[in-house]
């Protein structure tokens, strides 16, 4: 039995409550981890986890072999990391999710540098605006904007993205351009809504550095940034958005920024990964790509 492979196995399943989900983060079929799973219990002569239909949990042995198994594959990762391979050498599969906006806008037109870099590591990019269990759907690393709640996870800052108001020219022409803030009231925009949230009619905005949130009418709300984008310029609406998301339509005309002097404010980007893959030399190679790259779209502080 390769025991750390069987470690990985174990530490996965924990930390996924399942087995079937642990398979699916590690590629592995689910009679592989099952098998792996007996076969350590059957090394160790200890039951380590507590098996119910609906979800497994470790026992009071499961829980301190547990804490173990990842303190040793934390130093392996350690020793591997300090060997430092050639950027072409790194190879490996790379699980990272983030919000649809800025796959489209800032990643993908620059992933052909990555893959230049790093010709070896295979990427698996999920796109969603909805948040991200890291550890039970075994993704790696994710790209977050805003303030970070989540103090279990290692957060390292990318910069800080501009907001924008815009607008569709044909919704100007059917309305007017807003010139101030009390004007909004005879406007609409198209609404963004996140999960667990019933809408989101409100716009936010900076006035003399004091946030201020207006109430605005719309007739459609949306959970994700492409449609978001896509009905603004359809004229349903004024729409707030990072800037660096609607840089092309604003060069194109498709959409025009309005109200610029009462901007919202800035929001900032981080990636983050589990405490168990600081080591990992391929979230530190895309962490370092994505820094860097991040740093020439942001604003500064």
């Amino acid at each position: 039995m390769d025991r750390i492979l069987a470690m990985q196995v174990y530490v996965r399943v924990v930390d996924a409550k399942s087995f079937v989900r642990a398979a699916e983060a590690l590629a592995l079929p689910p009679s592989t981890v099952t098998g792996l799973i007996k076969g350590l219990e059957k090394h160790l002569r200890v039951r380590l986890l507590n098996r119910t239909t609906r979800s497994v949990s470790p026992t009071s042995d499961g829980e301190r072999y547990y804490a173990q198994c990842r303190e040793i594959l934390n130093l392996i990762e350690q020793a591997e990391t300090g060997l430092k391979p050639a950027p072409k050498d790194l190879r490996g599969r790379l699980r990272i999710d983030m919000p649809g906006g800025i796959a489209h806008a800032v990643i993908l037109p620059n992933l052909e540098s990555f893959r230049r870099q790093y010709p070896e590591i295979y990427l698996m990019i999920g796109v969603g605006d909805r948040p991200v269990d890291l550890v039970q759907e075994g993704v790696d690393c994710v790209i977050r904007t805003g303030p970070l709640e989540d103090s279990s996870l290692v957060a390292r800052p990318l910069g800080n993205f501009s907001w924008i108001t815009c607008v569709a020219p044909r919704y100007l022409e059917r309305y007017g351009v807003p010139q101030s803030l009390e004007d909004l009231a005879g406007h609409r925009a198209v609404h963004h809504f996140s999960p667990g949230s019933r809408g989101g009619g409100n716009l936010l905005f900076s006035v003399d550095g004091k946030r201020r949130v207006v109430p605005i009418d719309g007739s459609i709300a949306v959970n994700e940034t492409e449609l978001y984008i896509k009905l603004c310029m359809q004229g349903y609406g004024l729409a707030q958005l990072q800037r660096v998301l609607v840089e092309k339509q604003l060069q194109d005309g498709s959409l025009v920024e309005v109200l610029r002097q009462w901007r919202p404010p800035s929001v900032p980007v981080s990636i983050l990964y589990p405490h168990h893959r600081y080591g990992s030399p391929i979230v530190q190679a895309f962490t370092a790509w994505a820094t860097e790259l991040f740093s020439t779209k942001s604003e500064k502080a």
